[in-house]
């Protein structure tokens, strides 16, 4: 039976977990995999927590060179998240023949291009299912099973942080800042959730997924993103008594325009599958040219869930002899030529706090026809204490952002008008 040596760089939430996993089934991977997968060796500075989980101390090491000059190592599991030393660390492996899985998102979006350099010059395998919503296979989903398609668009909610808060928001109708602080005792979001609400987590999974799906370098760098940091308890009022749900989502649309990709909070029909993924749960909705649309759905975090997809990569890697790489040309920019979208098409929920006075609602209506923007639905509050600003609700049909945020501008000068409260985009 081959036997082959795994090795695991940090043991937190979820090298913990990968851990756990590897020990409990590694009787059922014989028998099923027909392959013996052993810890060799872990990279831990607390021993305490090698030694908890039940990792005699001559295999706990503090030093990545006595990782790779160990023969009994063939794969490497990095899961220390951050770009260094993880980087350095993976790099080391790579040149020293060592195949490498990964979890760690925000070094593999940044610096894939030159890991995989690495893997190839060295013959080696590079897996990262993890770094990209937890245990639903979506990565392999694009590398192997939807290969037959020219895959038109992805939608997917792949930060769970922010559904959970907005989760919360929707069903308990507490604020935002009353939901982060929460989801930071429950250890959903960090000390510092900057990384998460305001979208970057999002930004690194959605360049290294429309990467795979539209078969060309998309980096992360140019995706427009926002943060769930102004959403309101009444914007998400509004959404549900309009029919819809807010969520933060990750988009990319491949076009003859070009290229459109962008994360940002929504509005989406509660009709909609996606409507319907709730708390830490994580879902990418794919439309490919033959197969139509395929959502795939589960736990977007999480120690198990996580492990789950780094094991699938261990055993892949392990009963394969030979590798696959990116189906593009994989560099640190764009390819020449690759036409990206900036002026993008939305409809668009837009609620303005304005004063109870005559004419106003035309002057808006004058802006909104200047700007080529269509209204499709209106809703205007009554008057419940006389002087008191009131809002005003719209809902456009699909227009441009650019005529959107001239729009705004405009709008911001009126008299009459003390602010523009939100612009949120809506996907139909």
């Amino acid at each position: 039976m081959k036997k082959v040596g795994v090795a695991i760089l940090g043991l937190g939430v979820v090298g913990g977990g990968t851990y756990r996993i590897l020990d409990s089934h590694r009787e059922e991977y014989k028998r099923n995999h027909k392959v013996d997968i052993s810890v060799e060796c872990v990279l831990e500075r607390r021993k305490e927590r090698a030694i908890e989980l039940g990792i005699s101390e001559d295999k706990i090491y503090n030093n990545i060179a006595e990782i790779c000059s160990n023969p009994e190592v063939d794969i490497v599991v990095e899961v220390m998240g951050g770009v260094e030393p993880a980087k350095t660390f993976v790099l080391a492996a790579l040149n020293a023949g060592k195949s490498v899985v990964t979890s760690n998102k925000e070094m593999f979006c940044k610096y894939s291009y030159e890991l995989e350099k690495a893997a190839r010059k060295n013959h080696c395998g590079l897996f990262y299912e993890a770094t990209c919503v937890g245990g639903v296979p979506v990565i392999r989903s694009l590398l192997d099973n939807l290969q037959g398609n020219r895959i038109t668009s992805m939608m997917g909610i792949i930060n769970g942080t922010t559904n959970y808060i907005l989760t919360k928001m929707s069903t308990e109708g507490a604020s935002y800042d009353e939901v982060l602080k929460e989801a930071q005792r429950l250890g959903y979001a960090e000390a510092n959730p900057s990384a998460d609400v305001e979208g970057y987590d999002a930004a690194y999974k959605l360049s290294i997924l429309s990467s795979l799906a539209f078969h060309t370098k998309i980096p992360y760098t140019k995706i427009y993103r926002e943060g769930i940091s102004g959403i309101s308890v009444e914007d998400i009022n509004y959404a549900k008594r309009l029919g819809y749900a807010v969520k933060l989502l990750a988009i990319g649309k491949n076009g003859d325009s070009g290229i459109d990709v962008r994360v940002h909070p929504a509005f989406i029909k509660q009709t909609h599958p996606l409507a319907s993924v709730n708390d830490s749960y994580n879902a990418v909705y794919i439309t490919g040219d033959s197969v139509e649309d395929v959502m795939l759905y589960g736990r977007g975090a999480g120690a198990l869930p996580t492990g789950s997809a780094i094991v699938g990569d261990i055993i892949y890697c392990a009963t394969h002899t030979s590798f696959q790489y990116s189906p593009f040309d994989n560099t640190e920019n764009a390819a020449p030529g690759t036409k990206f979208v900036e002026n993008f098409e939305s409809a668009y929920y837009i609620r303005l706090n304005v004063m109870d006075r005559a004419g106003v609602l035309a002057k808006v209506s004058s802006i909104f026809s200047r700007c080529g923007i269509s209204v499709a639905q209106m809703v205007q509050e009554e008057v419940t204490v006389p002087g008191e600003n009131i809002p005003q609700i719209f809902i456009t049909h699909k227009t441009k952002e650019h005529s959107v945020r001239k729009a705004e501008q405009e709008i911001n000068a009126l008299t009459g008008v003390a602010s523009v409260g939100s612009i949120i985009r809506v996907v139909n």
